[in-house]
């Protein structure tokens, strides 16, 4: 007997609804980052500058206590052995306005204390000053370069001149006290670039200023005139230039 039996409606099946997750950053523990191989990257590279900087003081400071004990160098040393007066006179015009008219004639020695070490030198620009007050009266060079050998003595010579200078009253009344009382206080600087020579090396050029003073003018009278020297002294100063920079030892 066929059942008769039939369904009332056909029945729709819906798939559950899909399941959502939390949205998670795309995450790769494994992964280096990048800023930290930047940092050991610049660490490793301020290591290594810094070791080979040090390096190189190490070998360059070696290199001088080695240099140093072999040949024992001393700095050059300079003297003034005359200074001839031919014409120093103050100049007062109808303003009031004092002028200092100069002309003298220097004659200077330079000795060289080492055995091995040879100094070679540019022409000298020579500067001359009052004293007490630093002000400049004068110039004039020592035209050609020369050469100091080893224990030797050289000598070199260089004119002075300076033609109306105008002199403040404090200077004028200085000088004119000074000149009571036998002469002019001066102060001479000297300004050149040396090179030295220790066998078959050569280092480059090194700017110095060797300073003068204590010397005492004698003011001329129908003739020339020596200055007094036996006080003087001169120091010997390095002028080393780096940029705009310089740098006296």
């Amino acid at each position: 007997m066929a059942d008769t039996t039939k369904p009332n409606a056909a029945t729709t099946v819906k798939p559950p609804p899909p399941t959502t997750k939390p949205h998670l950053p795309n995450r790769h523990p494994y992964r280096p980052n990048p800023n930290i191989y930047r940092r050991n990257y610049f660490c490793l590279c301020c290591f290594w500058t810094i070791l080979i900087i040090i390096l190189i003081l190490l070998i360059a400071t070696i290199a001088g206590c080695i240099l140093y004990l072999l040949y024992r160098p001393h700095r050059p040393t300079f003297s003034i052995t005359s200074l001839k007066t031919s014409d120093f006179k103050l100049t007062t015009d109808s303003d009031g306005t004092t002028h200092l008219t100069s002309n003298l004639n220097l004659t200077l020695s330079t000795k060289n204390p080492n055995k091995r070490v040879t100094f070679f030198y540019d022409p000298i620009t020579v500067t001359l000053l009052l004293q007490a007050q630093d002000t400049q009266i004068g110039n004039g060079s020592v035209a050609n370069s020369f050469v100091s050998e080893p224990n030797n003595i050289t000598v070199v010579r260089a004119g002075l001149n300076g033609e109306n200078v105008l002199l403040e009253s404090s200077d004028v009344n200085r000088v004119r006290s000074d000149l009571k009382r036998g002469g002019v206080r001066l102060k001479i600087y000297l300004d050149t670039k040396t090179q030295v020579k220790i066998e078959s090396f050569r280092s480059k050029k090194v700017g110095i200023r060797i300073q003068c003073d204590g010397i005492r003018s004698l003011v001329p009278k129908g003739g020339r005139n020596a200055a007094s020297v036996n006080d003087a002294k001169c120091n010997v100063d390095l002028r080393i230039k780096i940029w705009k920079w310089t740098f006296s030892s």
